[in-house]
Order: structure tokens, then C-alpha cells, then sequence
């Protein structure tokens, strides 16, 4: 559960803020009823800040281990199913 405090509560709280956050929870810290800041630790900091790969990064990775495993991928089996080869709907224009 996060815990909220004004600015102005902050300096005599400090001690209790950083006990909360080294628990693992997070404290919002606000100004006139607005938040204008969260305070976690350093470990959370760390998760939120980590670039995740995107898709095409993670499909050469991919690409790149199988290779290492000597794995050999048939792009025609991998997708020979995908597309539908059926006429579809009719047309009338």
C-alpha cells in the first residue's frame, strides 16, 4: 500500500519515508492534493529504468540462439499455416 505525504510533511517524516521504502513500498509525495512525485527504492528504480528489447531486437536474439544451438529453423515449416488459402467472401460491386 502506498503512502501519501505533503512536501511539508516530508522533512519531519524522512526517517518513517525511507523505512516504508526500504520495505519495498512506495510513497507519493504531494503538493496542494496533487502528486508530484513517488519515492521507491533503488532495486524497483532499477526495474522501471531497464530498456526492454523490442520486437525486432528480441526476434534476432532469438534467431541469433538458435543458431548457437545449431537449432535449424525452416521458415516454410514455421509458417506454412498461417496464411488461409481459402477464396474468402464474394465480392459483389
Amino acid at each position: 500500500m502506498s503512502q501519501q505525504y505533503s512536501i511539508d510533511q516530508v522533512p519531519r517524516n524522512l526517517d518513517k519515508i525511507f523505512q516504508k521504502v526500504e520495505q519495498g513500498e512506495s510513497v507519493q509525495i504531494t503538493r496542494k492534493g496533487e502528486q508530484v512525485a513517488v519515492i521507491v527504492s533503488a532495486a524497483e528504480y532499477e526495474r522501471l529504468i531497464r530498456r526492454k528489447p523490442g520486437f525486432w531486437e528480441s526476434m534476432e536474439q532469438f534467431r541469433e540462439e538458435m543458431i548457437e544451438e545449431g537449432t535449424e529453423i525452416n521458415p516454410d515449416e514455421v509458417w506454412h499455416d498461417v496464411r488461409d488459402n481459402s477464396p474468402g467472401r464474394q465480392v459483389i460491386l
